[in-house]
């Protein structure tokens, strides 16, 4: 009898199920080498569809493609058999430790690839992973599925082997030297099996789907080297042109060449504190191509702190290697992940099966995202996220801006850039002029004591100096009729004026203050999407570049590493990391004599829900107010490395127990859900004082039950593609219809310059009012033409008129 793993859509071709097992298994082998667990992830791979070898599979895929709406959802449970497989064979009382382990790895993998990772234990004391392997109903013809297997696609003999291999590389994996604990290194080590898993089987059944075989891709290090030239080329002709030998062109050249040299060094996690305007992202992508050609790197990922500096870093970057192909941008998740268990729609073709088949793998040789996407890759619930995780294995990172960490995760990013330095091969640079102080907190990062790149750092910020920080916060307040009125003054006396101010309302409010003045003044927030915000970010440097008279208003969205230079900085008071990348946004290239960055306490901004940047404004105001008493206080610069080393220690001081992301409703930190021992889970605490016995696994933690519950912005964001332009009316019209999944990757690829985030409360105001659109059966949103306008993007009210939507 041939067994079926899928029937093809355009003609009806079946895949085998031991084509299809062998396929996954290869290609989950080539991921585990990036780990040294080759026969680990090669092992889920080849089990995870072992349930398909049955005639009750047979004759429901059959039905499923004859008649679609037949189908029951759950009616065939096919990914519990493999991972029982392995808890039968390998978790016996006599089984030696190590095989325990390597079941409960892999056997979870397998049981999860329709959903997310189950939890070994939960808060009702309950073993999702055991309910499933120990199942004696659902799995209707499990020896039957277990004879095919060792007839089809392995003998038991070649399978014993193998799992040996595995075990042996599990034991190593374990023994290699980290500052991570064995809970830790498992629940790592458990994702990246899973991230494997998971790409390598839709890799293959998306090949199967588009009737093609492997993809020839060329060799990163061929790109690298191409790139590489292509760079050095462009900073050797900066140095024939005119202002090459200005003095702050100069130290940019002498920062650059110092981050080349460095790259010799072998891999590991290290800063780059360039001053803002220094040359960051070429001294950075300099550093990262040299290290990548040096020792073999695959990527080179770029993470930024918001969505509104991708398209500028990547734009740059794209000018420059003169490749748009292998430079990938991921804004956000178009297309929302959850743990729906998609169980039932294997092998049929559907709408949501070719979205999830559609590519997302961050397979590129470039790319560049943002904290929220680096952290979900690792914590985020369903398997969109995690799909990713085996890619940000043996590459360079560059996180640009890494103070911006969220509080509530500092100790998991730091927890996985410690993984990601000692199994994944990668080298982490943390990149910033405001370097955090992420190796003093209890969970610390795992920094070398020589990890700075550029020497003398207090002697560079000097030689960068081109602002002067005036303190008009101290002892007075400001409102937006009173800060228009300074704007007006100010304007006087320079031809542009920058302002920054905490949030989206009140820079809604000033604006319309200003918006019928004679002055052109312009209007940035995270309520428009990229596409947009490039726009307005053009016009502005228009203006700048012929030196006419200009006003922005802006959320602290454009002080991260937007290239702008603006003659007059106003910045409401905030963390004193965020008021120096605010000056960076004044006379950023040294165009003015020194020029003034004012800081002022706004009376109208409400913080009551914001309460990092209240608690940054709050020790930024105390340090400001000490430098008004004794200037010399912190080596006589409010901006100087010790001034920020101060505050970061009272930061993350006042938030010391929010550092392990505390889960409300639950009452538990993440990290102790992800990692705590045996004896130290108090779900196991529970579980033995009910039952007077431990539970009969090695791993006890509830991986599904955190990231569940794991939010980087704590109100809950949904991604939605808006109607700018011809173009994201273009794409909206496209994914309504019928796409193959080659055009949906590209659709989706295409709809990251055009999507928002919105609120949940957002998002339910827009269902009320009819503003929004579903495609795809539901998994991607749209707004509606009459949600979004040319002056503020997103429109709550949903009554934009047509005239306010042509753009």
């Amino acid at each position: 009898m041939d067994y079926i793993a899928h029937i093809r859509e355009e003609d009806q071709q079946i895949q085998s199920v031991e084509e299809h097992l062998l396929g996954v298994k290869a290609l989950a082998e080539s991921i585990g080498d990036k780990l040294g667990v080759r026969h680990i992830a090669g092992l889920a791979g080849m089990l995870h569809d072992m349930g398909k070898f049955t005639e009750q599979f047979r004759t429901y895929i059959l039905q499923a493609v004859q008649d679609p709406g037949s189908v029951k959802r759950g009616s065939v449970d096919h990914s519990t058999a493999g991972g029982k497989l392995l808890y039968e064979l390998y978790h016996m009382d006599s089984s030696p430790r190590l095989h325990w382990v390597l079941a409960e790895v892999v056997g979870n993998a397998i049981i999860s690839h329709h959903s997310y990772l189950h939890d070994f234990l939960d808060g009702k004391q309950e073993s999702g992973y055991l309910k499933r392997v120990r199942d004696k109903d659902t799995i209707k013809e499990f020896d039957t599925a277990r004879q095919c297997f060792f007839a089809r696609v392995i003998s038991e003999t070649a399978f014993q082997q193998y799992v040996e291999a595995a075990t042996a590389e599990l034991e190593a994996y374990l023994r290699k030297p980290s500052a991570e604990s064995l809970e830790s290194k498992l629940m790592f080590l458990s994702k990246f099996v899973f991230s494997a898993l998971i790409d390598a089987d839709r890799t293959n059944t998306r090949l199967f789907e588009e009737n093609r075989g492997d993809e020839p891709q060329r060799s990163p290090q061929e790109l690298f080297a191409d790139y590489y030239q292509k760079l050095m080329n462009k900073i050797d002709s900066y140095r024939e042109q005119a202002e090459a030998r200005t003095p702050i062109n100069v130290l940019r050249r002498e920062l650059s060449d110092q981050c080349e040299r460095f790259a010799e060094k072998e891999p590991g996690i290290y800063t780059l504190s360039i001053p803002t305007g220094g040359g960051k992202t070429l001294a950075s992508l300099r550093y990262a191509l040299k290290h990548a050609l040096r020792y073999g790197k695959k990527h080179i990922i770029y993470v930024v702190p918001y969505t509104t500096i991708i398209e500028q870093n990547a734009e740059e970057v794209r000018k420059i290697l003169q490749d748009d192909e292998h430079i990938l941008e991921h804004h956000s998740n178009v297309i929302e992940d959850d743990n729906d268990d998609d169980e039932h729609l294997d092998g049929i073709p559907h709408s949501r099966q070719k979205a999830k088949l559609a590519k997302d793998n961050w397979d590129s040789p470039v790319i560049f995202t943002t904290m929220v996407q680096f952290l979900n890759v690792f914590y985020a619930k369903g398997s969109r996220n995690i799909r990713r995780l085996h890619n940000l294995c043996e590459s360079v990172i560059i996180f640009d801006e890494v103070q911006k960490v969220p509080v509530s995760c500092v100790s998991l990013f730091n927890h996985a850039l410690n993984f990601l330095k000692d199994y994944g091969r990668s080298s982490l640079i943390l990149c910033t002029a405001t370097q955090p102080a992420l190796d003093v907190v209890e969970r610390r990062l795992d920094l070398p004591k020589d990890a700075e790149i550029i020497p003398d750092l207090d002697q560079v910020a000097k030689a960068f100096k081109r602002v002067e920080i005036v303190d008009k916060a101290s002892d007075e307040l400001f409102d937006n009729d009173r800060l228009a009125a300074f704007i007006r003054e100010k304007m006087d006396e320079v031809q542009s004026v920058l302002v920054i101010l905490n949030t989206k309302t009140v820079v809604k409010r000033l604006y319309r203050l200003l918006e019928d003045g004679e002055v052109p003044v312009y209007h940035l927030s995270t309520a428009m999407c990229a596409a947009h915000r490039k726009w307005i970010l053009d016009q502005v440097r228009e203006h700048l570049s012929r030196r006419e008279k200009v006003i922005c208003i802006s959320t602290q969205l454009i002080e991260a590493g937007v290239d702008v230079s603006f003659e007059c900085v106003i910045r409401s008071l905030a963390g004193l990391d965020s008021i120096a990348q605010a000056a960076g946004r004044c006379n950023r290239h040294g165009e003015w004599d020194v020029q003034q960055v004012y800081v002022i306490d706004h009376a109208e901004e409400n913080l009551q829900h914001l309460p990092e940047i209240r608690v940054g404004k709050e020790r930024s105001k105390r340090i400001l107010k000490d430098f008004k008493h004794k200037e010399q206080v912190h080596g006589g610069q409010i901006l100087s490395a010790l001034a920020m080393e101060r505050y970061f220690q009272e930061f993350y001081g006042k938030f010391a127990t929010s550092l392990d992301y505390f889960i409300r409703p639950l009452q538990e930190n993440m990290t102790d859900l992800l990692m705590s021992s045996k004896r130290d889970s108090s779900y196991h605490q529970a579980y033995w004082h009910r039952k007077k016995e431990e539970l009969p696994l090695w791993i006890v933690n509830s991986y599904r039950t955190a990231a569940e519950h794991f939010r980087v912005i704590e109100d809950h964001t949904t991604a939605v593609i808006v109607p700018y332009g011809e173009e994201g009316q273009d794409i909206i019209a496209q994914l309504n219809g019928d796409e193959t999944i080659e055009n949906l990757s590209r659709l989706l690829r295409k709809a990251q310059q055009y999507t928002i985030n919105l609120f949940s409360l957002e998002r339910k105001q827009l269902e009320k009012q009819g503003g929004l659109v579903y495609l795809l059966d539901g998994k991607v949103l749209a707004l509606m033409d009459s949600a979004y306008d040319k002056k503020y993007g997103l429109n709550l009210e949903n009554d934009s008129p047509f005239e306010m939507r042509m753009i």
